[in-house]
């Protein structure tokens, strides 16, 4: 691909971003992000999750854009710089969990979902059985377009606690929107009310409605 010429390169980086933002925006419809939907459960969101990372998030004067929504090449470069000092403690302490899930935040904030992912799966590689990270994990490849390496991501967590809400839940989102399974969301998702009595009325209503609203598309 590097051979490739200027305008296909070009042409692939505006798919790439496309890709993302379309990915982003499968959620949206449905009103819910792939993510740490029931803060409350058993999963805890990674550290420094709304602390740096929220730093790169896109703003309409991030780096004096005059308004516009900054690329995809111009968020990496905010992530980058964020990113720097961590990258630079992490070539003297490489398993540092705390250092590597943060370096991951930054990226994901950034839409920077393939290098996110990198970083997530090097803390896996330090804590193979936190879920909390493998979750971000499947999320970050769900946005970068590969659905199957998110449901596995998602299916690995389970196998470590098969209550795990948010792993539940991102699951049945991944199946419906990814796959068009409706039928493997729905049994996620009825999974989830039952292994998770102590949700809020309000979380199982906000299932059941996605639940009933695979169930009512199957059936058109």
């Amino acid at each position: 691909m590097a051979n490739e010429p200027t305008a296909q390169s070009s042409a692939g980086s505006a798919w790439q971003a496309t890709q993302v933002y379309a990915m982003a925006a499968i959620c949206l419809v449905v009103g819910l992000a792939v993510g740490y939907f029931f803060r409350g459960s058993q999963s805890q969101a990674p550290p420094a999750a709304n602390s740096q990372a929220s730093n790169v998030q896109p703003s309409a004067d991030a780096g004096g854009m005059g308004g516009r929504m900054p690329s995809l090449e111009e968020m990496k470069r905010m992530a980058d710089t964020k990113a720097a000092p961590l990258v630079e403690k992490l070539k003297t302490d490489p398993k540092n969990i705390d250092l590597l899930i943060q370096t991951g935040n930054l990226y994901k904030a950034a839409h920077q979902f393939k290098e996110a992912a990198g970083y997530y799966d090097k803390a896996l590689q330090v804590d193979p059985k936190n879920i909390a990270i493998r979750t971000e994990m499947a999320s970050c490849l769900f946005y970068n377009g590969d659905v199957d390496g998110a449901i596995g991501q998602l299916e690995q967590a389970l196998r470590n606690d098969p209550k795990d809400a948010n792993s539940l839940f991102n699951l049945g989102i991944i199946k419906w929107q990814g796959k068009q399974d409706g039928k493997g969301a729905v049994a996620a998702w009825q999974e989830l009310l039952k292994s998770n009595p102590q949700l809020s009325a309000e979380r199982k209503a906000e299932v059941q409605k996605l639940i009933a609203d695979a169930q009512m598309q199957g059936k058109s």
